[in-house]
């Protein structure tokens, strides 16, 4: 399967909701692609409980979700984060960044440090609940049961 071409530009940072395919034959959200925030408190990671009808719910990631067009991956993932959780983005300090890129498609994670692991209120109804996890823990078969597409990334993640 071949990726699709990105949609045409539109004025007014259209939304950018709605399925993709990559070069991979993946399927994802995001027309312009998706960025999400990991948010780290030392050796503590912030990760959302998905609710259980979104894609791949039930499972353990980071806030996150599609970007708009022309819309920065730091101005998403912080807008997605907001809009899932009562989280002050806006005091966040940005740390590192990866891109994960499938050709076509790509998930940018914005790496922000927090200055103490505060309880997370949830916001919107994707997410069952916010809970830090020790970051080692993650990605073993005594941490949660974590999104695959981040699965598959914080190996490199962690390493940030």
């Amino acid at each position: 399967m071949t990726a699709a071409p990105l949609p045409e530009p539109s004025p007014g940072g259209a939304s950018g909701d709605g399925w993709q395919y990559c070069a991979q034959g993946h399927k994802h959200w995001g027309l312009y692609g998706a960025a999400g925030l990991l948010v780290r408190s030392g050796d503590l990671v912030l990760l959302q409980h998905r609710a259980l009808w979104s894609h791949h719910g039930g499972t353990w990631g980071i806030p996150g979700g599609a970007r708009h067009l022309g819309e920065s991956a730091e101005a998403a993932a912080r807008r997605e984060a907001a809009e899932e959780s009562a989280l002050d983005t806006g005091t966040l300090v940005e740390t590192a960044r990866f891109v994960d890129d499938h050709g076509g498609w790509s998930y940018t994670t914005v790496v922000v440090q927090a200055g103490e692991a505060r309880p997370v209120e949830i916001r919107g109804g994707e997410s069952v609940e916010f809970r830090w996890f020790a970051a080692p823990l993650l990605g073993t078969s005594e941490g949660p049961e974590l999104h695959p597409g981040f699965a598959a990334t914080w190996p490199r993640i962690s390493a940030l």
